[in-house]
């Protein structure tokens, strides 16, 4: 992960983190969108995105989805994960930001945020750490306080949850735990 201007900074801005907040489309998926002969919506998940996602949770950081869309989809997947704080629907994305704050007593100095488009800007800025998967829109890379070297839905939210388990100090415990 390629991350922007005053290394030491980023990381003690990661070693406070207790949330990450991710998009969907684009982040967890590659963005594209499937749909049937009868409008049924299909997604495409990365088998380690969310492996990395289950870990970063085992190790006390909680995760939560706010995305424009909706998607069933998204609802099982994010289910399957363990993932309690959904928030799909939200083109409006400062408010769902706002209210998962207000819920788990957190500032945004505790939060990370993924995004890929400009309706992640808003939440990128509020959040201690925005970070840009590797194909996000140019604007959002700018503004970004980091990079992924991962594409969206490739395994770009796995280097964060990675990135944050190594800078927290808590990956070598994990890693341990296979090695037995």
């Amino acid at each position: 992960m390629d991350c922007k201007n005053n290394v030491p900074e980023i990381f003690d801005k990661i070693k406070k983190l207790k949330l990450l907040i991710l998009d969907v489309d684009g982040v967890l998926t590659d963005g594209r969108l499937f749909f049937d002969a009868h409008g049924s919506e299909y997604k495409a998940f990365h088998a380690r995105d969310g492996h990395g996602l289950k870990l970063l949770q085992q190790t006390g950081v909680e995760v939560a989805i706010i995305s424009g869309r909706k998607s069933q989809s998204v609802t099982l997947r994010m289910k399957n994960l363990g993932i309690q704080h959904v928030y799909q629907g939200h083109e409006d994305k400062i408010a769902a930001f706002e209210e998962i704050l207000s819920k788990m007593k957190l500032t945004p100095a505790q939060v990370a945020h993924v995004g890929d488009d400009l309706l992640d800007l808003p939440l990128m800025k509020r959040a201690s750490l925005g970070i840009a998967v590797a194909d996000a829109n140019f604007a959002v890379k700018e503004y970004a306080d980091c990079i992924t070297d991962e594409k969206g839905g490739c395994g770009a939210v796995r280097e964060v949850c990675d990135f944050i388990m190594q800078t927290q100090g808590s990956f070598e415990t994990i890693l341990h735990s296979y090695l037995r």
